[in-house]
Parts: C-alpha cells; sequence; structure tokens
C-alpha cells in the first residue's frame, strides 16, 4: 500500500524556532501517516507479542506526552489524563481493547494544537516551565519532543509492517 504523503516540511535553512517547530510537526504528521488508512481493529492490535504497544496506544501515550510537557509543564496546568482512573497516578494510554479510536484521535490533535499555542505564547525559546522541581526551556521541551516521536515512529513503522507490509519512511 502507498500513503499519500502531506507531511510539514522542514527549511533545511531555517531559524532555530522554525526548524524544531517544523520537525515536530514533520514527526506528528509521520505518526498520522503510519496509522492512515487502517481499521479500528488493526489500530488496536498488539502487533508484537508481549508487548501491549499498539499505533492506537502511541497514539494515546503521544497525546499524553503532549498534554505533560506542554501544558503542564511549560504552561502550569495541571491537567489530567482522560485515560486514567481518578485518584489513579498510572497511565492508561495502552489500554486500547475498548478504546474509541475517534476519541483518542480528537484528544491527540487537539493537545497538539494545545501545544503549538504554548510554545507560540512563549515567545522566546530560553522562556521556561517547571515538573516536580526542575526547570526546562521551550528549546528543551521541542528537542525531547522530536526525540519522543522519532523513537515511537520508529516503533509506529514496524508496527505498520507487521499489520500490512506497509513501509516507509
Amino acid at each position: 500500500m502507498t500513503l499519500q504523503d502531506h507531511r510539514t516540511s522542514v527549511p533545511y535553512t531555517g531559524d532555530e524556532r522554525a526548524t524544531l517547530t517544523a520537525m515536530l510537526d514533520f514527526q506528528r504528521d509521520t505518526l498520522a501517516l503510519k496509522c492512515a488508512g487502517l481499521t479500528p481493529d488493526q489500530l488496536r492490535e498488539r502487533a508484537v507479542a508481549p508487548s501491549a504497544l499498539s499505533l492506537l496506544g502511541l497514539v494515546r501515550h503521544l497525546a499524553e506526552v503532549e498534554r505533560g510537557w506542554f501544558r503542564n509543564t511549560l504552561n502550569g496546568e495541571r491537567s489530567r489524563s482522560p485515560w486514567t482512573p481518578p485518584g489513579s497516578t498510572d497511565w492508561a494510554d495502552f489500554d486500547v481493547d475498548e478504546a474509541d479510536v475517534d476519541e483518542a484521535f480528537a484528544i491527540w490533535r487537539e493537545e497538539c494544537a494545545r501545544a503549538r499555542a504554548v510554545v507560540a505564547a512563549a515567545g522566546s525559546l530560553d522562556a521556561t516551565g517547571t515538573h516536580e522541581g526542575e526547570t526546562y526551556s521551550v528549546r528543551y521541551v521541542l528537542a525531547h519532543m522530536i526525540e519522543e516521536y522519532a523513537r515511537h515512529n520508529g516503533h509506529a513503522d514496524l508496527l505498520r509492517e507487521r499489520l500490512d507490509g506497509t513501509t516507509g519512511e
């Protein structure tokens, strides 16, 4: 299967902000591309036993990572996961057997949009936020998120190939 590639272009000579934000959007778009055209059951499928990893679990996990770094750390919110039971500190992002695919993608897209807004409002890449007594710059969070997506997109590539043979960038 050939997927339509509509990922964000990354400037080869852009300034630091343009490069970091475009690269993160490229990685976000890559995750969406890896999930494109699959059924809800395929998105939920744990394709590599005994791991609980699935494409839908990755989408939910990355929504949580977006929420944690951008809204909670950089923006000082106390936003909680919609998938973590009240009173629990465990993330339930990989519990996808009964997960609503449309809901997961809507929440992930909303968290990406909110993250973009937090970065835009921060102004400087040197702006900071805190988490558990540690201070992080916007620059660090953008770089970390690129790494987080790149690592999980590698997982997504293997999961997708296992599901239907589709490979690609």
